[in-house]
């Protein structure tokens, strides 16, 4: 049975997503706002699931009808046939976006669908499944937008973001599917050495490493949400995973380095690269920017300097810009830099020409991808 999917991604990402979808032969792919759609049976999202690097959320379309009302919201979803995804025994639970519409409590648009869901499912097996909010067997997107609803299953469960190799979540600034999409957008095919000088808990190089050696991030996570379904098929599931587990490769002919000023975050960032099961492809060293250079020449840097979102760091970190720019020309003569950045302002500090300025969103916080060719 052929259904609809919609791919979520950070803004400015949608090109690549189109483009992973497209490498991994999904049909109908289409560029959206704020991500991608494309079509195929349940086993094509399971695939998505397992696949996509940049992506964010991959949503199983199951309904769609104008809503200005909560009996219209109760009634639109309560006839979507939920007996195929949800059974008492299970926990579920409800996410809703809203914008521009007539109901304006996102809380009460979740409860008042969690409630139609149930009530559906009472109706055809006489008992109602519980609710789990952080881990639930099936977790509901209701999405509504200028009066009309949109109501999706999230098929991973959690975003994609979470590998499951770093539990520093809430340290690291940058997610793992934006890391990604860092290394996607300079094209890097393995054939340079690959360094990121402010490395952090080592995102960067840890998915440039899952990139070289083939590896398909959803190798890294221990259950998706798909896998509770009662559609769900474990032997074609099993089937994809030796696929992609064929596929990896256990050596790569490059460099991937990072270098960090911290010593605490070197070290989780070796811990980091340990879970990803990259440790062997990939090196951290401790040491401050401004003694970074390149063993080998010409090379791919790729970093995510502070961009000074609190008061007053803003002249602070402009010396840091300079050493920046300055360490790129000196150092790293036939190289290409990318620089993530949020600050418009710092980044003149620089001093370098950029050759590409690519939008993107870390976050809630607008950046520029900023592209640097080294003479």
């Amino acid at each position: 049975m052929s259904e609809n999917f919609f791919v979520t991604c950070a803004r400015g990402v949608e090109e690549l997503v189109v483009g992973e979808l497209n490498a991994l032969g999904l049909s109908s792919v289409k560029m959206e706002k704020g991500g991608a759609s494309f079509r195929g049976d349940l086993l094509a999202g399971c695939r998505a699931c397992l696949w996509l690097r940049t992506a964010s959320r991959v949503l199983l379309v199951l309904g769609e009808f104008p809503c200005s009302t909560p009996q219209e919201l109760y009634d639109g979803v309560k006839g979507i046939d939920w007996n195929r995804y949800l059974r008492p025994e299970m926990t579920m639970a409800v996410d809703s976006v809203l914008r521009d519409c007539a109901m304006t409590h996102s809380g009460f648009v979740a409860l008042k669908s969690k409630d139609a869901i149930v009530d559906r499912v009472r109706d055809r097996w006489g008992s109602r499944p519980s609710v789990d909010t952080k881990s639930p067997d099936l977790r509901v997107n209701v999405h509504l937008v200028k009066n009309r609803c949109t109501v999706s299953l999230d098929m991973a469960g959690e975003p994609l973001d979470r590998r499951g190799y770093r539990l520093d979540r809430n340290k690291a600034p940058l997610r793992e599917n934006l890391a990604a999409a860092l290394v996607a957008f300079s094209g890097w095919t393995g054939e340079v050495p690959l360094y990121d000088p402010m490395c952090g808990s080592g995102t960067i190089v840890i998915e440039a490493a899952l990139l070289a050696s083939r590896t398909a991030p959803g190798l890294l996570r221990d259950r998706f949400g798909f896998q509770s379904w009662p559609g769900h098929d474990p032997a074609a599931w099993r089937e994809l995973l030796a696929e992609a587990k064929d596929l990896r490769r256990r050596e790569v002919g490059v460099r991937l380095r990072g270098l960090d000023r911290s010593p605490g975050a070197i070290d989780m960032a070796r811990q980091n690269a340990t879970r990803a099961g990259v440790q062997r492809l990939v090196s951290f060293t401790p040491g401050d920017f401004s003694t970074f250079a390149p063993a080998s020449l010409p090379a791919l840097i790729i970093f995510n300097p502070p961009y000074g979102e609190r008061m007053g760091e803003v002249d602070e970190l402009t010396g840091l810009y300079r050493t920046m720019g300055d360490v790129l020309k000196q150092r790293c003569a036939g190289s290409t830099a990318y620089i993530l950045c949020g600050n418009s302002e710092l980044v003149k500090h620089v001093g370098l020409k950029a050759t590409r300025r690519i939008p993107l969103w870390n976050g809630p916080l607008e950046c520029r991808l900023m592209k640097y060719e080294l003479y």
